[in-house]
C-alpha cells in the first residue's frame, strides 16, 4: 500500500472567518451587562472584519517589514519621517476608522467607551503594535482638556474617524493622532529625574524645549504631550507638561529630531523611538510645576489600554488553542476530547474570561465621570488591573503556544508574534513595581478608593466561600504596616484576584466562577495552567472555542 507523502492530514485548519466580537462570550456578556445588546450589534462588522484572513495577513506583514527612519530625502535636506509597510496604514485606517481613537470623548452615545473598549479589545487581535499610537490617541484627551483653547484645537482632528497619514499642517489634516514622551534614558519612571528644559519665549504660554527622549513611539503622529523642567524654576516646581506638534501652523515642521528606531523584543510593526529637541516649539499644558497631574489622565487611559491589550492578547491566543486542540488528534482521539488537555484549556479560558471581565469594567467606569464610586473604583483597580493582568499575560500566552506543540512555535502561526508582544504591556505607562507602589500611594494618601474596593467586592460576598476569605486576607495585609512596601505585589495581586473573583461570581457560568475562586483564590494554587481541581470543563472549553459565522 502507497503513501502520498504530500498529502496533509491531521492539521487544524487556519482560525479565519470568525467574528472576533460574536463567537467570544465573555466579551458579549461583559459588553451587554455595562451597556445594552445594541452596542454589541454595533461592533459586528468590526469582528468580522477582525476575524478575516485578510486582516490576519496584513497583521503578518506589518510584523514582518518593520518601520524605518529617514533621517534625509535625497536632497539632504532633515526631514526625520518613518515610512511603513502598507498593511500598517491598512489596520490604522480601519482601526481610527472603527471609531477606536478619541471618538468617545466627542460623543453624547452612551456607553461610548465600553463600546471603544470592546472594539479596541476585539481589533487589537488583529496585531498589537498598531493599538499603540491609537491607545495614545484615545488617552490624549483628558489632558489636553486642562487648557480649553489647546483642547478646542486639537480634540476634533483626534476624535476623527479618518485616518490621514503624513506630516502636514493640523489645518490642512481631516485626522490627527497623538503621542507621548515622557521617560529619559537617566530616569525611565522616575520622571522628575528629567533634565530636558524648557525655555520660555516672548511669547505667553510658548516655550522651546531642549533635550532628549528615551522613548516616545509613532513619531510621525501628529502631536505629542511630554514633560520638561521649565528653566529658573526650583526644582520642585519645575516639572510641567507641554504640547509638541510635529508640524506647525505654516506649514514647517517642528525642530524635532528622530535620533534612531528602537530594535525592540517585541511590538515591531510599531516605531518606537529617541527624540532630540534643539529649540523645539512648545506650547504649555497646565500650570508650570504640575507636569504629573497634568499627564496623569492621559497615562491613566494608557494604562486602561494596557489591560485591554493584555486582555485581547489573551484572547487571541486562547482562540487558537481552542481551535487548535478542537480539530487535531492524538493517540486515538481529538485533543479536545483529552483530560489534561481540558484542563489546560478550561484553565486558559478561565485566566482569559476574568481579565476581559476586569477590563470591560473600568471601561464602564470611564463612561460615569461625575460617579464618585465609580471615579474612586477607577483609580484603584487601574493600577490593580495593570499590575495583574499585564502580568498574568506573558505565562498564559507561552501555555497557550504549548498547546499548538511544534507548530505554535514557527513564526507562520502568529503565535510567537503574540508570545513576544506578551511582557509588554507589563512595562508601558509604569512597569510592576510601579503599579504596586502606585495602589500602596492611592490607599494611603485617598481613603476613599479603599472603600470603592470594598464596596465593589462586597457585592458578592457570601456567594463564595473562597472569595469571602480571600478578600479578609487581602484587608488583612493592609495592617501589616512594616510590610506594605515590600509586600506590594502580593498585596495588589490578591486585590486584583478579588476583583475578577467578585464579578465572576456574580456574572460568569457558576462553572467558570467555581474553577477561578477554587483555584486564584484557593490556598494551594502554583500558577501552573491546567492545574484546575475538576469542575465542568468541557462546557468551559466549548464556551470558549471559536466558531465559524
Amino acid at each position: 500500500m502507497s503513501t502520498d507523502i504530500r498529502a496533509t492530514t491531521n492539521q487544524a485548519p487556519p482560525l479565519s472567518g470568525h467574528n472576533v466580537v460574536t463567537s467570544d462570550k465573555a466579551l458579549t456578556e461583559a459588553v451587554t451587562r455595562h451597556s445594552d445588546a445594541s452596542v454589541v450589534g454595533d461592533l459586528i462588522d468590526l469582528g468580522a472584519e477582525a476575524g478575516s484572513a485578510e486582516a490576519h495577513e496584513h497583521g503578518m506583514l506589518a510584523n514582518e517589514f518593520h518601520p524605518t527612519l529617514v533621517p534625509y530625502d535625497r536632497y539632504g535636506n532633515r526631514v526625520d519621517e518613518v515610512t511603513f509597510h502598507p498593511s500598517w496604514h491598512w489596520l490604522m485606517e480601519r482601526g481610527i476608522g472603527h471609531g477606536l481613537g478619541a471618538t468617545p470623548w466627542e460623543t453624547d452615545t452612551p456607553h461610548a467607551h465600553v463600546r471603544r473598549a470592546a472594539g479596541f479589545f476585539a481589533w487589537s487581535q488583529t496585531e498589537p503594535g498598531h493599538g499603540c499610537p491609537i491607545s495614545m490617541t484615545y488617552a490624549s484627551i483628558p489632558a489636553l482638556r486642562a487648557d480649553a483653547s489647546i483642547a478646542k484645537e486639537w480634540s476634533p482632528l483626534l476624535a476623527s474617524t479618518t485616518y490621514d497619514f503624513g506630516l502636514r499642517a493640523p489645518a490642512q489634516k481631516k485626522g490627527a493622532l497623538a503621542g507621548m514622551g515622557m521617560t529619559e534614558k537617566q530616569g525611565g519612571s522616575d520622571v522628575r529625574a528629567n533634565v530636558t528644559e524648557a525655555r520660555a519665549t516672548s511669547t505667553e504660554g510658548e516655550y522651546a524645549l531642549y533635550g532628549h527622549k528615551w522613548f516616545t513611539s509613532a513619531p510621525m503622529n501628529d502631536v505629542f504631550l511630554v514633560l520638561a523642567q521649565v528653566e529658573g524654576r526650583p526644582s520642585n516646581e519645575a516639572l510641567t507638561c507641554f504640547v509638541v506638534p510635529r508640524v506647525l501652523e505654516d506649514g514647517t515642521r517642528n525642530q524635532l529630531d528622530v535620533v534612531r528606531l528602537k530594535d525592540k523584543l517585541g511590538n515591531r510593526s510599531n516605531a518606537s523611538s529617541e527624540l532630540e529637541f534643539r529649540g523645539t516649539f512648545a506650547q504649555r499644558l497646565g500650570d508650570e510645576g504640575r507636569g504629573v497631574r497634568t499627564i496623569i489622565e492621559m497615562v491613566a487611559a494608557t494604562r486602561l489600554d494596557c489591560v485591554l491589550g493584555s486582555a485581547s492578547l489573551m484572547r487571541r491566543a486562547l482562540a487558537e488553542a481552542s481551535w487548535h486542540v478542537a480539530h487535531r488528534s492524538a493517540f486515538g482521539s481529538l485533543l479536545a476530547d483529552k483530560p489534561l488537555m481540558q484542563n489546560v484549556v478550561a484553565d486558559l479560558a478561565v485566566e482569559s474570561e476574568a481579565a476581559t471581565a476586569l477590563a470591560i469594567r473600568l471601561a464602564a467606569a470611564v463612561d460615569r465621570p461625575n460617579d464618585a464610586h465609580e471615579a474612586a473604583l477607577r483609580r484603584i483597580a487601574l493600577p490593580l488591573a495593570k499590575f495583574w493582568v499585564c502580568k498574568r499575560t506573558p505565562f498564559m500566552v507561552a501555555e497557550a503556544l504549548e498547546c499548538l506543540g511544534g507548530n505554535g512555535y514557527v513564526e507562520e502561526s502568529g503565535m510567537p508574534l503574540l508570545f513576544r508582544e506578551s511582557p509588554l504591556n507589563s512595562i508601558w505607562e509604569g512597569s510592576g513595581n510601579v503599579n504596586a507602589l502606585d495602589v500602596l500611594r492611592a490607599l494611603t494618601r485617598e481613603p476613599e478608593v479603599l472603600n470603592a474596593w470594598i464596596t465593589e467586592v462586597g457585592l458578592a460576598r457570601g456567594a463564595d466561600p473562597r472569595l469571602d476569605a480571600a478578600i479578609e486576607n487581602a484587608l488583612s495585609l493592609l495592617g501589616d504596616a512594616a510590610n506594605l512596601e515590600v509586600g506590594a505585589r502580593r498585596l495588589a495581586s490578591q486585590m486584583a484576584a478579588c476583583l475578577q473573583g467578585s464579578l465572576l461570581v456574580r456574572f460568569a457560568p457558576p462553572e467558570i466562577a467555581d474553577a477561578f475562586c477554587g483555584s486564584r483564590l484557593g490556598t494551594t494554587y502554583n500558577g501552573t495552567f491546567g492545574t484546575l481541581a475538576g469542575g465542568d470543563l468541557r462546557a468551559i472549553v466549548e464556551r470558549t472555542t471559536p466558531t465559524l459565522a
